[in-house]
């Protein structure tokens, strides 16, 4: 019997067993649980240093469509400036044009009752 209680383990060296690889798991899930939280810093840093490179650069974009907008805007005034100018222009020719019709048509009438006349009396002689 004695033998047999030397070859049974013994309840103490049975948790130590049943310890070591519960100790050993145990390293290797701070081991992982270090280098998850390792990876998660870096991936928040890497976040941060995008929002930043996107930040500035849509200040970039904002400052060109702001730069972009007031060149429009001064081309725009400019260009109903010049149209405004046209049309005056065109308005006035207009009226110039109508008033030396005018002059032309009186002018054409009383040549036209002449001619008419003229015609007249040539067409009587026939």
């Amino acid at each position: 019997m004695a033998a047999n209680a030397d070859s049974a383990p013994s309840p103490l060296s049975s948790k130590k067993e049943n310890l070591t690889p519960v100790n050993s798991k145990i390293s290797e899930l701070r081991e992982s649980r270090a280098e998850l939280l390792d990876r998660i810093q870096n991936l928040k840093n890497d976040l941060q240093s995008w929002r930043s490179k996107l930040d500035t650069q849509v200040k970039s974009y904002r400052d060109e469509l702001s730069d972009l907008k007031k060149t429009l805007n001064v081309e725009v005034d400019q260009l109903r400036s010049e149209f405004q100018e046209l049309r005056t222009t065109l308005q006035q020719q207009q009226e110039d044009v109508t008033v030396s019709l005018q002059n032309l048509g009186l002018q054409d009438v009383s040549g036209d009752v002449k001619d008419t006349e003229g015609s007249k009396v040539e067409g009587d002689n026939i």
